[in-house]
């Protein structure tokens, strides 16, 4: 059984959001507008981070791509109350809307803020409603979601025998999308995999590992 995994290259990534409108478009995540964007209510799946330290003009900027981390032990699954939130035997951390009842138990226990609560009842534009995804369920308003890893293409190429994975096999949205090639996707768990490899690189890390969460997606350090 594959293990599925991510590897962010935090040396490649401009900040472009080129992996955020993809995964919105894949994933057919709704546009709250700016008021409720301000007021929190903002939902993206996969968000860069932008960090800047020091002080002006000696100042570092880093930009870090943050999605679910599909934790090994993952705690929004510990403390969902109705099994809403689980862990596939492919280390995907999916969610089923229909047992969902928005206590928001999983944001709290989740360590890297990658859930968002839909506050609003989605609503596409005639234009826009041409394109969405039908392989992806709308989400109804009242329950929380998060990145997937698109798991509605692997089990797509699951079911048709296609490769998953780079460099020839098929990918999350934002690995498709990113014109610097910093998002890489694949079995965790082939030696042979370029995720594998990336993984045990010297620069490779993971998110708060003191949390002992044990995240499927690893960061390659910049340097």
């Amino acid at each position: 059984m594959p293990k599925w995994g991510m590897v962010i290259d935090l040396d490649r990534c401009t900040a472009c959001q080129a992996c955020t409108v993809a995964c919105m478009v894949e994933n057919n995540v709704p546009f709250v507008g700016k008021e409720a964007a301000a007021e929190g209510r903002l939902i993206q799946w996969q968000r860069v981070l932008v960090r800047t330290d020091g002080e002006y003009p000696r100042t570092t900027t880093r930009f870090i791509p943050r999605p679910c981390m599909h934790c090994e032990d993952p705690p929004c699954v510990q403390v969902c109350p109705v099994d809403a939130t689980f862990k596939r035997s492919d280390g995907i951390v999916d969610v089923d809307y229909d047992r969902c009842i928005g206590c928001r138990y999983c944001m709290v226990a989740c360590p890297y803020g990658v859930r968002t609560f839909n506050w609003f009842k989605p609503e596409f534009e005639d234009t826009h409603r041409s394109y969405l995804n039908p392989s992806v369920r709308v989400r109804p308003r009242g329950v929380v979601e998060k990145c997937t890893f698109c798991v509605q293409r692997i089990n797509m190429a699951v079911q048709g025998g296609q490769r998953i994975g780079e460099p020839d096999g098929v990918v999350t949205a934002c690995t498709q999308t990113c014109p610097a090639h910093a998002i890489h996707f694949g079995d965790l768990d082939d030696p042979e995999s370029e995720v594998s490899r990336l993984s045990q690189d010297k620069r490779a890390f993971r998110f708060m590992e003191e949390m002992g969460t044990r995240p499927q997606v690893y960061y390659l350090a910049e340097g």
